[in-house]
């Protein structure tokens, strides 16, 4: 399975980006799908995902209620709409796919995840 994230790039804070991970090849029928971030200095970190078997989605205390994860079965795509966006926010975004619905307290974890983007900077500056 490849990844392809797009959809970053230079925003004011307070304002929205809307993130695109499209995925080719192989097609799996039941995954859980993440997006993970990686801001300068810091260690990689769970933002938000959706299972896909029912729909559920799971986010970080810090995106909660600011960012929507949803994804579109027919076109194998999914998407992270992020608004009232803060400086740090700022990060490289990667979107990733794990083989299967994975229980609530394995989808916040990195080793989850079975195929991985490569990723999409989102910056917030004034």
């Amino acid at each position: 399975v490849q990844l392809q994230a797009s959809g970053g790039g230079l925003v004011q804070p307070g304002g929205s980006l809307k993130l695109s991970c499209g995925a080719s090849g192989r097609t799996l029928s039941a995954i859980t799908t993440g997006w993970f971030r990686q801001a300068p200095g810091k260690e990689r970190e769970f933002v938000a995902a959706i299972r896909w078997g029912d729909n559920n989605r799971f986010y970080s205390d810090s995106v909660k209620g600011r960012f929507t994860v949803s994804r579109d079965s027919a076109a194998n795509t999914m998407y992270l709409l992020m608004n009232s966006l803060k400086e740090e926010d700022t990060a490289v975004y990667y979107c990733a796919v794990a083989r299967g619905n994975k229980i609530a307290g394995l989808i916040r974890n990195r080793g989850t995840y079975d195929f991985w983007g490569q990723g999409t900077l989102v910056t917030v500056s004034s």
